[in-house]
């Protein structure tokens, strides 16, 4: 760490305020001082004239709960300007856990089938050397070094697999096993976790509901209470508004459990993707609702199309989608079996059955013309086609064909399904929204389904450059100061003299939504590495996380001084 000048650039501050010609000095990891022409007193001058310099930008919800320990630069955040990163989202985090190696291995399936995470690395590479959230904390300051700093939830999945064991997939808990969890809980907010996630969306691929699914009102409450008598803190909610569509519900049932509490709520969310018409107009009118009663509640939304990757490797999109014929080519240990069962004909029965039968009308399966042949492992194709062009080539059904394309073209190879379509009009209310949580990415999982790492430029390419649908200091504000401010991360999140040196210098001219690309670094547990998406850098000029460059003159600095953060009471508010 050393002192900077970031000198004639135009500071847009993370308030949404309009930017403005200035100097920024930096001493450590503290800004010290914002003014025109700065004088020099030896420090390093940066150049920025030409640039817009930010806060540094915050992923809102990522997943490197087990991939920073092996992936310690969280690419590709660094040449993105990503200063922070918040994890533990969807119920899912390695802290707390049980003291059975089986039941903690429970946690890490969840994280391998929802988030496609590879588990030979999460059992290797994670030191496991924690049953509490404060000594998974005292672990991480020991033994992890990031390029970024990192904030996390504590998941309400964990919890219940840290008390209940395994039953905790299985029923509801105990008034004992209750109170227990609230200990951890507490134990986790103490030592400065952001809050609590849960998850009322999610079943496993033997269709089973995650265990925060069982969870009772009473359960609920008596977590939502402990969260009460910590400030700063928030509980956040994934429902479900792609299968089952449950959302409005769930949504409705927190809401009434958090009545007489002053806990902030961030629920996810409220849906826009054209598919989920039917139930975005009851959702957005919970939103408004909320804001009306003067609540506390907060609209996760993402502003990209997820993307879909079909593997018969590792994947939850067959599962997801109802169709449990084409997951048992995932679950199938060996290449061999695999193999097997794509020739086989019964299965392929089974799976034309299941293909238009079983799964969801959204799903990739009900949408063979969308599907595209991209990634053949060994090259003979044919690629760039649909599945049901290439159906109609062979004339066969599209789940034969697609079958049938795997074989051919090695089972690493995967196919992928075109962007839904995304209604702009209601991401763009939602981006200009005061109680919407933005720049929601999934970072850090789904890893051959390239979530999330370097989807917020889009904000800029998109809604700044092509369409003009936000200023250039809205888009800083919704991965900023606004985030810093939901997540209580008061210390950082703007450009002011006293607030941490997270800094993020850029040239709209030069960054650019980039292309995916394959990289082969995931250690497959066995000395070798398989393969996941990736993106080049945007590339911003430079990013600045704690004082300390961590992206500059075009590439990563292999700096890792990230640290672990958490609410801060707004001293600075």
């Amino acid at each position: 760490m050393a002192d900077l000048l970031i000198r004639g650039g135009t500071v847009v501050d993370g308030t949404g305020a309009p930017g403005f010609l200035a100097d920024v000095r930096m001493r450590g990891d503290t800004i010290a001082e914002i003014g025109r022409n700065l004088p020099h007193q030896g420090e390093r001058i940066f150049d920025a004239q030409g640039c817009y310099v930010t806060p540094g930008f915050i992923e809102a919800h990522t997943h490197y709960d087990g991939t920073m320990w092996w992936q310690p630069d969280l690419d590709p955040m660094p040449g993105y300007g990503v200063t922070t990163t918040i994890m533990g989202n969807c119920g899912f985090s390695v802290a707390p856990v049980h003291e059975d190696p089986a039941v903690r291995m429970e946690m890490v399936k969840i994280f391998s089938f929802f988030e496609d995470i590879p588990s030979a690395p999460f059992v290797s590479a994670v030191a496991w050397d924690w049953r509490t959230w404060s000594a998974y904390k005292e672990s991480l300051g020991k033994k992890v070094k990031v390029s970024a700093n990192i904030a996390s939830f504590v998941g309400h999945i964990a919890l219940r697999l840290a008390i209940m064991g395994l039953q905790a997939w299985d029923r509801a808990a105990t008034p004992d096993e209750i109170a227990r969890m609230c200990g951890l809980l507490e134990d986790a907010l103490a030592a400065g976790a952001l809050g609590l996630s849960s998850n009322l969306h999610d079943h496993d691929g033997d269709d089973r509901p995650v265990p925060s699914l069982l969870a009772d009102d009473a359960e609920f409450k008596a977590l939502i209470t402990v969260l009460d008598r910590f400030p700063g803190t928030s509980l956040q909610i994934i429902v479900d508004t792609f299968m089952r569509k449950t959302g409005p519900a769930e949504v409705d049932r927190i809401g009434r459990l958090c009545q007489g509490h002053t806990v902030r709520v961030q629920w996810l969310g409220v849906p826009t993707l054209q598919f989920q018409k039917d139930i975005q107009g009851p959702m957005i009118e919970q939103h408004e609702r909320f804001k009306s009663e003067g609540r506390d509640f907060w609209t996760g939304f993402t502003h990209v199309s997820p993307t879909y990757t079909l593997s018969v490797n590792r994947s939850l999109i067959f599962a997801q989608s109802n169709d449990y014929a084409w997951h048992e080519v995932v679950l199938a240990d060996t290449e061999t079996a695999k193999l097997a069962l794509l020739r086989d004909p019964e299965w392929r029965a089974r799976a034309r059955h299941s293909w238009d039968h079983d799964a969801w009308r959204h799903s990739p399966m009900a949408q063979p013309q969308n599907l595209y042949l991209l990634n053949s492992d060994n090259g003979i194709g044919p690629v760039k086609l649909s599945v049901a062009a290439y159906a109609e080539q062979l004339g066969l059904h599209a789940s034969d064909a697609m079958a049938e394309w795997l074989i051919q073209n090695g089972l690493q190879s995967t196919v992928h399904l075109a962007p839904f379509d995304i209604d702009e009009e209601m991401v763009i209310r939602l981006l200009k929204d005061p109680y919407t949580v933005g720049n929601i990415s999934d970072a850090g999982a789904h890893g051959q389904m390239l979530c999330g790492g370097g989807e917020n430029m889009r904000l800029f390419t998109h809604y700044v450059q092509q369409t003009g649908a936000l200023t250039i200091e809205e888009a800083v504000h919704v991965q900023t100061g606004k985030l810093a401010n939901h997540f209580s991360l008061n210390d950082r999140g703007e450009i002011k003299v006293g607030k941490r040196a997270d800094i993020t210098v850029f040239h709209l001219d030069e960054i650019k939504h980039r292309e995916m690309k394959k990289v082969f670094d995931v250690p497959d547990g066995n000395g070798g590495n398989i393969w996941r998406w990736t993106r080049d850098p945007a590339p911003v000029r430079l990013t600045l996380v704690n004082g300390t460059p961590t992206f500059d003159d075009g590439k990563f600095t292999k700096a890792f001084p990230g640290q672990l953060i958490g609410p801060v009471v707004p001293e600075f508010a």
